[in-house]
């Protein structure tokens, strides 16, 4: 296994004045650290059977259960069934056969069938962490807020960026709506994420089998603190501590689905849609790539299976109601060009650089159908330097935040991060897609707590049209250095950058 492009890739240091690492390496003036791996929870006890394992997923035809042949069929190929999806059609098994998905693909009734990961069952390995920039308690004692505003809510230059600062006058959304952090694990104990925690719409789904054990859902003392910053940004409650989120009055709940050494597989995320799904959940947010492949190429068997099961598991998620929302990645790569260098896959076992069509190759959830991909923004509302791009891939922008050495907020905001809850009761910076998506999720709660009957497909009309129009930045020199650092191509309300243009919460509480 390789440390050198974690997954949850959606948030990332920005060194100033340098241009942007591919890993998700964490923020300033912060030390990287090896994470050792926390004990396994309950529902992770199956994936540690066999060290030899491998773990696969097989399609067949969903809505009428496994038929029996198949699972003959699957014993018989020396495949263990830990958990089926009948409603999608998705079973997941261990192996430790490496012939097992290509004995599987010849049985009839078998769509696709493919390894989830190229390491064994458990990961051998740590991932090397960072930690984002905690603010001190005298920093949190320090900061002053306007009448009204929570104490840390003006360090926030994201809100009032999407106007949710001006939002949160009309309404703070819905009890009755929840998003969904499907993420590393959501500390429900923070105080200014448990007064709107949903705990029935909480779960560990990182065997792939739903674990609903208390507090499965939170993040291990040595696993990342990424979901409970995305979680904060989201729905930090407005209650006089900390910060504001951008939905203050919904509801967020954790889907674990990222294991103790950093890796978000297939299995994992096909049960956390399905959770989503099955558990009335309003919006999903999904700042993170599964698994081991950054692009799945569908030329490739094992790689297609992945695809089908996600996009399986994505699409019936949104059938049963919720908007999916996803960060578009931190790499500053083109996703409509014809070529991209990927240097990171399968980032498990020994990556080695390879040459993909993006039309081809997918970023899954980030580029499936119907799913909301999101570019993030700095300070000054142009194009994070980080941030992926591309024509008729990007749907809309939010704030991710990046370096203040290319983009500066106003005071009294002093950091060009964005700011977010963290386990224990602590809250800091990051910055990211990652921090761009839960904008975006909670501008869409907003939309769900103003129209509570409209479909997903409307919530996405609404998000769009009200997006403010931004124009391409032309040229796109973000580091001050004379050579263009990316190409933004279309009109100012449909580009490669902002898409239809940046979140508007303002419009999303009153139109």
């Amino acid at each position: 296994m390789t440390a050198s492009h974690p997954r949850h890739r959606r948030a990332l240091v920005i060194p100033a004045g340098m241009a942007m690492a591919t890993a998700l390496a964490f923020l300033p003036n912060t030390a990287a650290t090896a994470a050792p791996a926390a004990p396994a929870a309950d529902g992770q006890a199956v994936a540690a059977a066999d060290a030899t394992s491998l773990s696969y997923v097989v399609n067949v035809r969903g809505g009428h259960g496994t038929p029996a042949h198949v699972k003959k069929a699957i014993g018989k190929a020396g495949g263990t069934v830990v958990t089926s999806y009948d409603e999608i059609g998705v079973i997941v098994v261990h192996s430790s056969d490496p012939d097992f998905a290509k004995t599987i693909r010849t049985v009839r009734g078998v769509q696709s069938a493919g390894a989830t990961r190229t390491a064994p069952l458990p990961s051998a390995a740590t991932t090397d962490l960072g930690a984002p920039k905690v603010l001190s308690a005298a920093e949190v004692a320090e900061a002053e807020a306007a009448q009204g505003q929570d104490p840390l809510q003006g360090l926030q230059w994201d809100l009032p960026a999407i106007k949710a600062d001006k939002a949160h006058e009309k309404s703070l959304g819905s009890s009755k709506v929840t998003v969904a952090v499907i993420d590393t694990g959501v500390d429900d104990t923070h105080p200014d994420i448990a007064p709107n925690f949903d705990r029935a719409a909480s779960v560990n789904c990182v065997s792939g089998k739903p674990d609903t054990s208390e507090g499965a859902w939170r993040p291990g003392p040595a696993e990342s603190p990424h979901g409970t910053h995305v979680a904060g940004e989201i729905a930090a409650a407005k209650n006089g501590v900390g910060m504001t989120g951008v939905a203050p009055g919904v509801k967020v709940s954790g889907i674990k689905v990222s294991n103790p050494d950093g890796f978000f597989y297939t299995e994992a995320v096909v049960c956390g849609f399905v959770w989503a799904a099955e558990h009335g959940v309003d919006v999903t947010n999904n700042s993170y790539y599964t698994d081991p492949w950054y692009f799945n190429c569908t030329d490739d068997p094992d790689q297609k299976a992945l695809v089908e099961a996600v996009t399986r598991a994505s699409r019936y998620a949104e059938r049963k109601g919720a908007v999916n929302v996803a960060a578009a990645g931190n790499e500053n790569y083109d996703l409509a060009a014809d070529e991209i260098t990927d240097p990171v896959s399968p980032n498990d076992s020994t990556p080695s650089e390879r040459v993909i069509d993006p039309s081809e190759c997918f970023d899954i959830p980030t580029q499936l159908p119907g799913v909301v991909t999101v570019a993030a923004t700095g300070a000054k509302g142009l194009k994070s330097s980080f941030s992926n791009y591309g024509r008729g891939v990007i749907d809309i922008a939010a704030p991710g935040g990046d370096s203040t050495a290319y983009q500066t907020p106003e005071p009294p905001a002093t950091s060009g991060l964005i700011l977010g809850t963290l386990p224990g009761g602590k809250w800091g910076y990051m910055a990211g897609t990652s921090m761009a998506s839960p904008h975006v999720a909670g501008v869409a709660a907003l939309i769900r707590s103003t129209h509570p009957h409209a479909s997903p497909a409307l919530v996405k009309a609404l998000l769009y049209a009200q997006a403010d129009a931004t124009a391409c930045t032309d040229p796109y020199d973000i580091d001050a250095d004379g050579k263009v650092d990316a190409v933004c191509e279309g009109p100012k309300n449909r580009n490669g950058f902002y898409g239809w243009g940046t979140a508007d919460a303002l419009d999303a509480v009153t139109r």
